[in-house]
């Protein structure tokens, strides 16, 4: 019996110890297909994760004053009404991926062109968004005799700020290094090799052949790549009406812009958001090189207005070209020198004249009239000749007050004295003589004669009609005018001698 019991807890122990370890290999084999679930899920989120659009890409507009960056980016945005600020504005423009539809949005940062402003780069750009950034330098062709001193200007300006970054030099090394190898694997779009996949991963970038550099190429490597975006090239035509530029100005316009690229390892591009000319290159272009699409627009140098020089397809020989169209300008002449800023046109430029105050106004003019002497109300008056002032109401008037009334007086019967004054001549008489008949009512009987009906009146001259009366008038008409010394103050008046002839 202990026997059979013995046996009998050998193989219950058995069995339990085989039921225990078939059980634990069930739990170890849950516990690998559950972490294999969880790395598959890791896996498909972190190969999801690869394929999305990255974020934090930005954009550094620099440019002059009033060379249209901020209009550049608002149509980039697709934005028609914008208001232009100071200092850093900010603004951005959509990226869509088809292939895994995704959306994201390149930060866009427009400098402003005053240099007092240039300190507020910090907020666009920093060491660690370094490898994201792009730099854009925009230059105004309505100005074009400001083009290259612009260029110099903000690469100057970027690179100070750099240099203050204090990027390490490792990445600084790494930075340049990608952008010489951008330059030399550039292949133009439709030739044998293609050099610009949808998506470069580190092993294609490893397996690429680099190329030496020709000369002025890269020369200056900034480590963010460049693009050099020549606005309002609608301003051609009239730079060729207005200040007489032809072909072979433009020509050498675009020599020196070209060197300055090559120098850079910068994109060129000439754009119009008045004609909407290359803003829809524009913008693919930049998304090539922030995020990597595909990009299949060749290089654009034969239309002048409309300029695409993508980065890596320039060389100098290609540059020399344009030296074949220059007939009285020289490559290497300085670029101040023949492309020259025009003078300022007077009529074009006026300066406003503001109107003063009216108190103000009349308050001067008043001031100026008190300094003035009084004017005369007509011209002067010469008394020299005149001859001596007396009443015109004189006693020898009344004589020809009647005589006037007899008969009118004709200039044949007048005789004047030459030896006459200038006061004394038939005008000065003529005017006593109407004078006296203003002032004297016709019948009424003249100065120390007596009132009553005499018969000296010249209702009894007019009465009588005689012959011998007019005789009498002739004679003391003639005896008047021969006078050669009239005395207004005490005339001799004498009875006519026509009365007595009457009685």
């Amino acid at each position: 019996m202990a026997a059979v019991g013995r046996s009998t807890l050998i193989a219950a122990s058995i069995h339990v110890n085989n039921s225990s370890t078939a059980d634990n290999q069930n739990q170890n084999q849950e516990e690998e297909d559950g972490q294999n679930l969880w790395s598959s899920i890791l896996s498909e989120v972190s190969t999801r994760s690869r394929s999305k659009l990255p974020s934090g890409k930005n954009v550094l507009v620099m440019g002059e004053v009033a060379s249209g960056k901020t209009t550049l980016v608002a149509k980039l945005q697709g934005v028609e009404e914008y208001m232009k600020g100071r200092g850093l504005e900010y603004l951005y423009f959509s990226v869509h991926d088809e292939d895994v539809d995704d959306h994201t949005r390149c930060n866009a940062w427009v400098l402003d062109g005053d240099l007092y402003h240039k300190g507020l780069q910090k907020f666009a750009m920093c060491v660690e968004n370094l490898a994201d950034s792009l730099a854009v330098l925009v230059v105004d062709l309505s100005r074009p005799w400001l083009a290259l001193d612009s260029l110099h200007k903000w690469t100057s300006v970027l690179r100070d700020y750099l240099d203050k970054l204090r990027v390490p030099p490792e990445t600084m090394r790494e930075l340049e290094h990608r952008l010489v190898k951008q330059f030399q694997e550039y292949v133009e779009p439709g030739s044998s090799v293609d050099a610009v996949p949808q998506r470069r991963n580190a092993e294609s970038e490893e397996e690429c052949v680099v190329l030496p550099l020709g000369d002025n190429t890269l020369t200056h490597n900034l480590g963010i790549p460049l693009v050099v975006l020549c606005t309002k090239c609608d301003a051609i035509s009239t730079l060729e009406k207005e200040h007489d530029y032809r072909d072979e100005h433009l020509d050498f316009i675009q020599l020196h812009i070209r060197r300055f690229c090559l120098q850079y390892g910068a994109a060129l591009l000439y754009t119009s958001m008045k004609e909407n000319k290359n803003l829809d290159l524009t913008y693919k272009y930049l998304i090539h090189r922030l995020y990597g699409f595909p990009f299949h627009f060749p290089a654009q140098v034969v239309e002048k207005d409309s300029v695409f020089i993508p980065s890596g397809w320039d060389n100098e020989k290609k540059i020399a070209i344009l030296h074949e169209n220059l007939q009285s300008i020289k490559a290497d002449d300085s670029f101040e020198d023949v492309i020259v800023k025009p003078p300022v046109r007077k009529f074009v430029h006026e300066k406003e004249i503001q109107a003063e105050d009216d108190q103000v106004f009349l308050v001067k003019l008043q001031s100026l009239l008190a300094k003035q002497p009084a004017a005369t109300a007509g011209r002067p008056v010469d008394t020299s000749n005149r001859a001596p002032t007396g009443s015109p109401r004189t006693t020898n008037r009344s004589a020809a007050a009647n005589v006037a009334n007899v008969m009118p007086m004709q200039s044949g019967t007048k005789k004047i004295d030459p030896n006459m004054k200038g006061g004394q001549t038939s005008e000065g008489v003529l005017a006593n003589f109407f004078n006296s008949l203003l002032t004297k009512k016709a019948g009424s009987p003249g100065p120390g004669q007596p009132s009553g009906g005499g018969s000296n009146t010249p209702g009894t001259v007019r009465k009588s009609g005689s012959k011998l009366g007019l005789t009498d008038v002739q004679a003391e008409l003639d005896r008047i005018s021969s006078k050669s010394d009239l005395d207004h103050s005490a005339p001799n008046a004498t009875t006519p001698p026509a009365e007595n002839d009457e009685s």
